[in-house]
């Protein structure tokens, strides 16, 4: 029997590095010791509350300290935390707290309303942390106060190493969303690889944390990974490319994640900044960068863009472009360290038909960072899990030199008069148009063709008409891959994780 808590890293970045600087929130600056000791109290406090080693703890917490606080005190008691999505509705949030089996809700005072109304429906008992605003009837435990009534813990529980740690749920782009199982070892592994192997990090990096840590790329990749280094996390509650820029210049962060809307909104408000950051790694993942984007961020910031792949099932990383293999625009570069990453037949559902180098297939993952399954929805794990393979459901290839391309989603392939069209390609095509922002292109329904191509543009102020945008595309693309839909939108609808909601899309110009 293997021991093993994700608590460990927060507890040895304490025990190594008690003094550095482990978050940086507005004008606090919480050391390793303090935030540890911090973590410890608010675990004493769970207890207090009733929850003890293998019970479940949301957590609804923004961007702020109380979120790594709340997180690794739930950890150090013994228990699984399920992160909530902050943009969910009060219904969807009792989904998951009744999916789940929640036994307490921490939530912060921001948060209270939707938290308070949710865990009414779910029949789920609530915490709070941070400030109380006044006049909360029937305000719930605040955990402060409850952790300074009791001593804190002297260290975390020890869990077995596949035990869950995690609970994520999947954004349920197909039905409800599913809570996805992720161990100890998984994010241990994932941290831990990602800052060690994938990327030439330093000790002293700063790191900025603007992607939300209610998801697997924030959470793993920003505060765990860089607590697994003992870097110091800058924390934005709320992002925007002006206040990212002026957060990372005054704090001098040399590290970026995110999402790429995020680039775009960097890019954007590059151009009315004084002064940019000195960033020395970018790391972009969650939903394709378009090469267009890259190629201009690379070029006002100076900095690379490592872009990689990862699902909430696969911890999240399961590739990107490292320094060590060099870097491809438009790839997902290389597997990281302890992962195999492959390319399957993919209309072959029972069994795994891997596929040789260059043909189009479905990306399947198998290593240290594949979930533990689907939380009660074993068919769910049986249709993912095939011979040991995660199916990704992601169409890609895998060249020569070993560098993993991803062509589309499976679900998003549009078939236009029988032939495949990959909405990627397209939008890849639109992005590098002056005038065009952000781009989404799905397939609409058409009598004579099936379905027709659809670009939803979000365009720069100044003009552009539907017609200039098709006959500019026209020259781009092949005769059975240009839009001849052209719609303009003020902005592309996002879920919880800054992608695009594609099936919002289709609801809206799909009739």
């Amino acid at each position: 029997m293997t021991m093993l808590s994700l608590a460990a890293v927060l507890a040895e970045a304490a025990r190594r590095y008690p003094e550095r600087v482990a978050i940086v929130d507005h004008a606090e600056r919480i050391s390793y010791r303090d935030l540890w000791a911090q973590s410890r109290a608010y675990a004493a406090g769970l207890r207090e509350l009733g929850v003890g080693a293998g019970d479940t703890v949301a957590v609804l917490v923004p961007n702020v300290a109380d979120f790594p606080r709340a997180y690794y005190g739930a950890l150090a008691v013994g228990a699984r935390i399920v992160p909530v999505h902050l943009l969910l509705t009060p219904q969807e949030m009792a989904y998951v707290l009744r999916d789940s089996g929640t036994d307490l809700l921490v939530a912060h005072s921001s948060q209270l309303e939707n938290a308070l109304a949710a865990a009414r429906i779910a029949g789920t008992r609530v915490a709070s942390v941070g400030p109380m605003p006044p006049g909360i009837p029937d305000a719930p435990p605040r955990l402060e106060e409850v952790a300074a009534s009791v001593a804190p813990l002297p260290t975390y529980v020890s869990r077995e190493a596949e035990d869950v740690a995690v609970i994520f749920y999947t954004s349920g782009t197909t039905g409800e969303p599913k809570g996805a199982l992720l161990t100890h070892l998984n994010l241990v592994m994932n941290a831990t690889v990602n800052v060690f192997d994938a990327n030439e990090v330093r000790a002293d990096d700063v790191v900025m944390g603007c992607l939300p840590l209610f998801h697997t790329f924030g959470q793993t990749v920003g505060m765990n990974g860089t607590f697994r280094l003992g870097g110091t996390l800058v924390l934005l509650a709320r992002f925007t490319g002006e206040a990212a820029i002026d957060l990372m210049v005054r704090e001098h962060v040399t590290v970026f994640h995110g999402v790429p809307t995020m680039y775009i909104g960097l890019l954007e408000a590059a151009a009315k900044a004084d002064k940019l950051p000195e960033l020395r790694i970018c790391v972009s993942g969650g939903a394709s960068l378009p090469v267009a984007v890259l190629e201009r961020f690379s070029a006002v910031f100076g900095s690379t863009v490592f872009e990689g792949y990862g699902l909430s099932e696969t911890s999240p990383t399961a590739t990107t472009n490292q320094p060590a293999f060099g870097t491809r625009a438009g790839t997902i570069g290389h597997p990281i360290w302890g992962v195999e990453v492959e390319i399957a037949r993919a209309e072959v559902d029972e069994r795994i038909e891997l596929l040789p180098t260059g043909e189009l297939g479905e990306i399947v993952i198998r290593g240290h960072n594949v979930f533990a399954g689907y939380l009660n929805r074993p068919e769910a794990t049986a249709e993912a899990m095939v011979d040991g393979w995660f199916r990704s459901g992601d169409l890609g290839t895998k060249d020569a030199d070993g560098f993993i391309t991803i062509v589309d989603r499976k679900k998003d392939l549009v078939i236009r008069g029988g032939f495949n069209v990959y909405p990627r390609e397209v939008e890849e095509a639109l992005a590098r148009h002056p005038s065009v922002v952000q781009v989404a292109v799905i397939g609409v329904p058409d009598p004579v063709l099936g379905e027709e191509i659809c670009a939803v543009v979000v365009p720069d102020p100044g003009g552009l008409t539907e017609q200039e945008l098709i006959d500019w595309s026209r020259e781009k693309l092949g005769k059975h891959k240009y839009p001849r839909q052209i719609r303009f939108v003020e902005a592309l609808p996002m879920g919880p994780s800054f992608k695009v909601l594609k099936r919002e899309l289709r609801r809206t110009f799909g009739q």
